[in-house]
């Protein structure tokens, strides 16, 4: 099996933001399982990546400060935003993970996410009754990003007065998720950005002391304060980790799949057509434009993949946006059809870091589309021929989308 690409990977160049597609079916063809210049590994089929994502064998390693200097630089553990990342529970391995899901996964059981669906619905009217009269707007300034961001917000319980402040914010565009080692001005970036949610979060923590509410951030405060659940660094990283997971995905996902259906029109009019596909087409948006692009572990005993030996110690990223136009699994994968049967795109994780908000993050966008067709059904892009899409690989997603409508 060849592991040498034709050429560089360059996960900072706009082209390849823009369309990294190419890059991952030439990756397919000739190099499924391939080692860059800087050590990692990459994987771009559906099985590998299905693998990487459910064995044991593969795990985060965020607990090994070799492996952070590996990941982020020799001075790793000096950085603020790094040592955050080793208490999220996304970065942990069993029996932290284990540990720190359970105590958040009751916020998001099926049947308290489901009863948010009126909530997102009035959210949802709201911001629109806004811009509908203007005849146009940017859907992600406008709706992709504040409905997301005012639903986390509700779920964790930041108050009222202070939510403008973030839905007037802008996403944090993950930089030390991205597959290459940051580079300073990255890690100076998020460290900024880690000082200042970790002042806001802790004031908030405080509060919550003094004046317990329900909500998640009270519960996992009063699990900080029966000790052996939850210390203090694991209390201000999660709640961190579950607000920027609780919007970021979102927002790429509706505005990912706005421009999808509106790049496509007679997918768009399928959608007009029959309402009830709504559901699919998020699946297919899931596949086609991924929200999350890239996944990473940390091989944790030697195993063979793709007919390539790997060794403890590895850092292994699969390229779910290539993993999920993979044609051994999907036909005709680069076509965007709603109507795809048998759909299981990889977009939210698998295994035990399988995301806790899919469910949902799917009914935030089965809102918008229902509502966009039943309101504003002849909406259509102002300039189609030039998204603006984020400075990030991992968390692909546009910066802007003007549509207009009659």
């Amino acid at each position: 099996m060849s592991v040498a690409a034709p050429q560089p990977l360059d996960f900072r160049d706009p082209a390849f933001l823009a369309d990294p597609y190419p890059v991952f079916r030439r990756l397919r063809a000739t190099a499924p399982v391939w080692k860059a210049p800087f050590g990692r590994w990459f994987l771009t089929g559906y099985e590998d990546t299905a693998l990487l994502l459910r064995d044991r064998r593969f795990g985060k390693g965020y607990g090994d400060p070799e492996a952070l200097a590996r990941r982020f630089g020799p001075t790793a553990l000096q950085e603020p935003a790094v040592v955050e990342l080793t208490h999220m529970m996304l970065m942990r391995d069993p029996p932290d993970h284990t540990r720190l899901r359970g105590l958040v996964t009751k916020a998001f059981t099926a049947r308290r996410v489901e009863a948010l669906r009126d909530s997102i619905q009035h959210l949802t009217d709201r911001l629109l009754d806004t811009v509908i009269p203007l005849g146009r707007m940017d859907a992600i300034r406008d709706l992709a990003f504040p409905l997301p961001v005012l639903v986390i917000c509700e779920l964790l319980g930041i108050p009222e007065p202070d939510r403008e402040r973030f839905v007037t914010g802008s996403s944090s565009g993950g930089a030390l998720l991205n597959p290459t080692p940051p580079t300073r001005a990255e890690l100076d970036t998020a460290n900024a950005g880690t000082m200042a949610s970790s002042a806001y979060f802790e004031a908030l923590f405080e509060q919550r002391r003094r004046d317990p509410q329900d909500d998640l951030i009270t519960q996992m405060v009063q699990a900080e304060e029966a000790g052996d659940r939850l210390t203090t660094a694991e209390l201000r990283a999660n709640v961190s980790l579950l607000f920027a997971a609780g919007h970021e995905t979102t927002v790429n996902l509706i505005g990912n799949g706005f421009y999808s259906l509106l790049r496509h029109p007679d997918q768009w009019q399928i959608l007009r057509n029959d309402p009830g596909l709504v559901p699919n087409a998020i699946e297919e948006i899931l596949r086609f434009e991924s929200p999350v692009q890239a996944v990473g572990r940390t091989v944790s005993e030697p195993i063979e993949l793709g007919g390539v030996a790997l060794e403890r110690n590895d850092i292994v990223v699969s390229l779910v946006g290539g993993a999920n136009r993979d044609p051994a699994v999907f036909e005709d994968p680069e076509r965007f059809d709603i109507t795809r049967k048998d759909l299981r795109p990889l977009s939210f994780g698998g295994g035990i870091h399988f995301c806790l908000g899919a469910q949902l993050a799917r009914i935030e966008a089965a809102v918008v589309f229902e509502t966009i067709l039943r309101r504003l059904p002849n909406v259509r892009l102002r300039d189609p021929n030039h998204p603006k899409w984020r400075p990030s690989f991992v968390l692909r997603g546009l910066t802007e989308l003007p549509v207009k409508w009659d």
